[in-house]
């Protein structure tokens, strides 16, 4: 038995005592039906610039209103809301007991700020209806699993159906109704939006239920007080007593296409797109908590070529004011550099950056193995501008590398001046005693950097010397804005990760398979011995790093792997230099 919802809709026009009376006419209605209210907030779901703005104000009804024209519904019908902003997820949560369900249209589903407020709420008894106008049959899937898993609803159910004031009947979305039966195993339901005065505003409906809607949507207005809006598409009772009359003068609609154009054109007019909740600046990537989502005035970009974007590696390219939107040529391509930090002045083991691994000088297996890195513009070998680390420049592997001297203390200031030389945006920064720096490590690290939209990413759980950290321009040049000197700069990882209040910290827990507590970095003879021990056993056999090889030798060999695993790693064990770092590293501190 098909399942019917009448859409109040915005027919009241803010007139509480509408509803009312619309209600009591209700009571009339026997049988499994539902009504269903549209609570939102007019400066939540659009900014000020919308056309709409000014009309939203005039259908605001605050809480106590709200939960007064809940409790009266739901005397008679069940209770349904359409949630569009968080003001709505408020209402929903205030009156969740008496609400059987809610439903999200087309334009909220990439809505993120509403689907994470929805996400906090116990919504296990509630239904829950996303409209999917306008999306291609491979989007649904991941809509269904995104609502699925994040708001862990009691069912979802599909709609189709789309409002254009009113809509005309070959947009009104009937074939799909067939198909998506064939594919999904959810309830469907039919928003009905064609013209109120029409014979096809009785005769559709039925049709859409005999083919498999398990769900109809009807707007209806009052049968005598005045309608200004919505009444385009809104019937009156007496007219449902007329639905089963013309069956067959619809079966042609089964063939129309599954999007047409004016339901695209809707989506594009009303969809949330993302809008810069604060000043952003050029030169960074916008994260999650940088955006809200609204219907605006201006063109922008939606939601997911924004993601296309920065997946993309683009970076902003001019500063973005609050309440802007997004367009593609605020953003460029980013220019990312791997910079190889290395000296010569090493007191443990003398020289350690040309000693040879193998046939391999150590910096230049480092360097071999950053080369495989796909996506990097410049390869930069980074030592000091002392006469004693000038060998260097004979030990960069390839004509691709560039040799940099720079300042021989302040290595963040090493780092700007090629930086800022190169206009480089976003460097992958480690040092030249990591040989065995992983292609792997760094495609998950740099995807979740722009994913995320980080200042700074670095890992958790891989072998030190196998990973590396991800920083963008703007946030090397803000530590140095507060640190000039930044006389710990050695130590560069606690200039970030000590002042999460100032930076986008990205922490990327590695998959198990690459975890392991191996010691895979150069300061010691004993870690000599075991990559001359690791390059052997590669050359024996002709094989060519990877990360899984080098575990696969080292699992099944540890009386190798325990060669260095006792030799200590300074700044994980002198208790005395941590407490300086976090001391003197903190920009709260200065």
């Amino acid at each position: 038995m098909v399942y019917n919802i009448i859409e109040v809709a915005n027919t009241h026009n803010g007139n509480i005592d509408y509803i009312y009376s619309l209600l009591d006419e209700f009571k009339s209605l026997k049988g499994d039906i539902g009504v269903k209210f549209q609570a939102f907030k007019y400066d939540e779901i659009a900014t000020k610039d919308h056309d709409w703005f000014e009309t939203y104000k005039t259908f605001y009804f605050n809480p106590k209103e709200w939960k007064q024209i809940i409790n009266e519904a739901n005397e008679t019908k069940d209770v349904w809301l359409d949630i569009f902003d968080k003001y709505g997820v408020l209402i929903l949560e205030q009156n969740i007991d008496e609400i059987k369900g809610f439903k999200l249209q087309s334009s909220v589903l990439f809505n993120k700020t509403v689907l994470k407020e929805l996400s906090h709420l116990n919504l296990s008894d509630i239904s829950v209806i996303i409209n999917i106008a306008a999306h291609e049959i491979s989007e649904i899937k991941n809509i269904l699993d995104n609502i699925d898993n994040l708001i862990k609803p009691k069912e979802i159910i599909l709609e189709v159906g789309f409002q254009d004031f009113p809509t005309e009947l070959a947009d009104a979305g009937i074939s799909k109704i067939h198909t998506l039966k064939e594919l999904f195993n959810n309830k469907i339901a039919f928003a009905d939006h064609v013209d109120g005065k029409s014979q096809e505003a009785i005769e559709l409906p039925i049709i859409a239920s005999l083919i498999g809607a398990d769900v109809i949507e009807k707007h209806v207005m009052h049968s005598t007080l005045e309608t200004k809006y919505d009444d385009f598409s809104s019937v009156t009772f007496d007219n449902y007593s007329k639905y089963i009359d013309k069956l067959n003068k619809y079966e042609s609609l089964l063939n129309e296409p599954f999007i047409n154009d004016r339901e695209k054109e809707y989506l594009e007019k009303t969809i949330q797109i993302p809008i810069a909740l604060k000043n952003i600046s050029k030169g960074t990537l916008i994260s999650e908590d940088e955006l809200s989502y609204k219907r605006s005035g201006k063109t922008g970009l939606n939601t997911q070529e924004l993601e296309e974007l920065q997946q993309n590696f683009y970076i902003l390219n001019k500063d973005k004011e609050e309440e802007d939107t997004f367009k593609t040529n605020d953003f460029k391509k980013a220019k990312l550099a791997s910079i190889i930090a290395c000296r010569l002045k090493s007191s443990r083991l003398p020289k350690k950056a040309i000693l040879p691994i193998g046939n391999t000088p150590s910096i230049e297996m480092c360097i071999k193995n950053a080369l495989k890195f796909e996506n990097v513009d410049y390869t930069i070998l980074a030592t000091s501008d002392n006469e004693q680390d000038s060998e260097l420049e004979k030990y960069t592997y390839s004509d691709e590398v560039i040799f940099h001297t720079g300042d021989p203390d302040n290595v963040i200031k090493r780092y700007l001046t090629i930086v800022e030389k190169l206009n480089i945006d976003v460097i992958v920064r480690f040092t030249g005693d990591c040989p065995y720096v992983s292609k792997e490590i760094f495609e998950l690290l740099l995807k979740s950097h722009f994913k995320e939209g980080a200042d700074y990413t670095a890992s958790v759980g891989a072998p030190v010397g196998t990973y590396m950290e991800i920083i963008n321009r703007t946030a090397l040049e803000k530590v140095s804005h507060y640190f000039p000197n930044a006389e710990y700069s050695e130590y560069m990882t606690w200039y970030f990760q000590n002042n999460p209040e100032h930076f986008k910290i990205n922490m990327v827990q590695v998959p198990e398979k690459w975890c392991r507590d191996y010691r895979l970095t150069l300061d010691y003879q004993e870690d000599l011995d075991l990559f001359n021990c690791i390059e052997k056993y590669f050359a024996d056999n002709n094989i060519e790093f990877t990360l899984d090889e080098l575990f696969n030798f080292l699992d099944n060999n540890p009386d190798i792997a325990n060669i260095n695993m006792q030799m200590p790693l300074k700044y994980k064990t002198d208790e005395k230099l941590i407490e300086t770092l976090n001391k003197c590293t903190k920009i709260n501190n200065i």
